[in-house]
């Protein structure tokens, strides 16, 4: 069951799709969710390539034969390659090219150098799609390729006029109009999304860009409708870790935080997991629940924690320490991992559940390794949602049944959120209905007692 709340999608001719900075999987759980057999995965990071591997198994086409190909590729390489000529796959043939362009040419804390870059990979993508000439095109970034406007407007019409050469509907776009303007009416193919709003317990805005091919528009006369968010309560911290903190907690319920039998006034572990789910329930009644931007950080600096001092702060208000991540739970030190002031650290397999990843998603490497893919993931769930919407257009006599249990912008606007949603504060608009699902609830009367 995917974070949409329905089965995979089985279509009578499959849709195929191919990945490009594929990540530790992210985007591509959530575009096997919504119906797509991914032919192909592209990726550099070995890391993340020994996760792809250990995890694609079953999936469509993925024998251990495809698995065992796969190997660390820079894109930039791809056109040429052997896993190129392999695939074989026709001119105009591939369904959907998605993939997850590096961040750091656009992000907010970097110098924002956009196409003067040297990781930009916006002009390999586009040769790429050119290639292939897939029917569809999804390509994620961070938002600060949206926000400001003006930074990086002329980048991105240059972009789209690039696609519209290519044969992608593109609205008109003119560059004697405002910056506002042009993002206004770029909305209709590129936009911010935010992870919470479709079943994450997580801010992470990103910007995602979809064009389908007018071939594909005129044939079937329906267009893409953008997915707002997922139908039912918001995703909140304390209903997505309640489960996993109890049992880390329950290893320790009556021992100190040197793992010995806690002695009368000392903290045991059961005290820090009421703590916690105090700590994370009440942010949760106060519409505070969501957590802040996970981030991967950078390879040039030392260990992984959960980002910088205003996030800290906010995931202290949800009972977390986010100075470090927790080792796992079978080598747990409990004074470093639990037993601490601001509440117990996450652990790699607790990042990936607010990351909205399946819980049997393995990945591999070292800790910090294995936290820096979860940090700068795509959300599944949030992949799954625009992969449906993409569905629907190349599976219209399916699109009713893809995209029931979501609301869609019919209007095309996209969503004006006030500056203070663009911090990384963990700040929910919505009114929050019920502070965690049925089974943290149990746990809840805990601390009641």
């Amino acid at each position: 069951m995917s974070a949409s709340g329905r089965e995979r999608p089985q279509f009578t001719r499959p849709l195929t799709s191919l990945e490009i900075c594929a990540g530790a999987g992210g985007q591509a759980v959530g575009l096997h969710n919504a119906g797509f057999d991914h032919l192909g995965l592209v990726e550099w990071d070995s890391h993340a390539v020994s996760t792809l591997q250990a995890n694609v198994d079953g999936w469509p086409g993925w024998d251990r034969e495809h698995i065992n190909a796969l190997t660390p590729m820079d894109v930039k390489e791809f056109l040429t390659s052997d896993v190129r000529k392999e695939l074989e796959i026709p001119k105009g043939k591939l369904d959907l090219l998605a993939g997850g362009v590096p961040c750091p040419p656009f992000s907010l804390a970097g110098k924002r150098l956009g196409k003067d870059d040297e990781r930009d990979l916006f002009p390999d993508a586009l040769k790429i799609i050119d290639d292939f000439m897939p029917r569809a095109v999804m390509i994620e970034n961070v938002r600060g390729i949206l926000e400001p406007p003006e930074i990086f407007i002329d980048y991105r019409r240059d972009i789209l006029g690039e696609l519209r050469d290519l044969g992608y509907v593109i609205p008109e776009i003119k560059k004697s109009w405002s910056a506002a303007e042009q993002d206004r009416v770029m909305r209709k193919v590129w936009r911010r999304i935010d992870a919470r709003n479709y079943g994450v317990p997580q801010l992470r805005p990103r910007a995602i860009l979809v064009v389908i091919h007018e071939d594909e528009l005129e044939s079937s006369d329906v267009e893409f409708v953008w997915p707002s968010k997922v139908k039912g309560e918001q995703a909140t911290v304390v209903g997505a870790l309640a489960i996993s903190m109890e049992e880390r907690c329950r290893k320790f319920w009556t021992k100190n935080k040197y793992g010995e039998r806690a002695k009368p006034g000392e903290r045991t572990g059961k005290d820090v997991f009421q703590d916690w789910l105090r700590k994370a329930s009440r942010a949760a009644d106060t519409g505070r629940g969501v957590a802040p931007t996970l981030v991967g950080g950078s390879k040039k600096h030392g260990g992984a924690d959960l980002g910088p001092t205003r996030a800290k702060r906010a995931w202290e208000a949800l009972g977390v320490d986010g100075m470090g991540v927790a080792n796992d739970p079978a080598q747990c030190d409990p004074e470093r991992d639990l037993f601490r002031p601001a509440g117990p650290m996450l652990t790699v397999e607790q990042a990936a559940l607010i990351q909205g990843f399946p819980a049997d998603w393995k990945f591999q490497g070292r800790k910090t390794a294995q936290y820096r893919q979860v940090g700068n993931a795509f959300p599944p769930p949030v992949a799954e949602a625009v992969g449906r919407a993409i569905a629907a257009v190349l599976r219209p006599e399916q699109g009713d049944n893809l995209l029931e249990n979501y609301e869609l912008d019919t209007n095309e606007s996209g969503i004006d959120l006030p500056d203070s949603e663009q911090l990384i504060l963990p700040v929910s608009s919505q009114p929050r209905v019920s502070a965690a699902p049925a089974s943290a609830d149990r746990r809840g009367n805990l601390v009641r007692a």
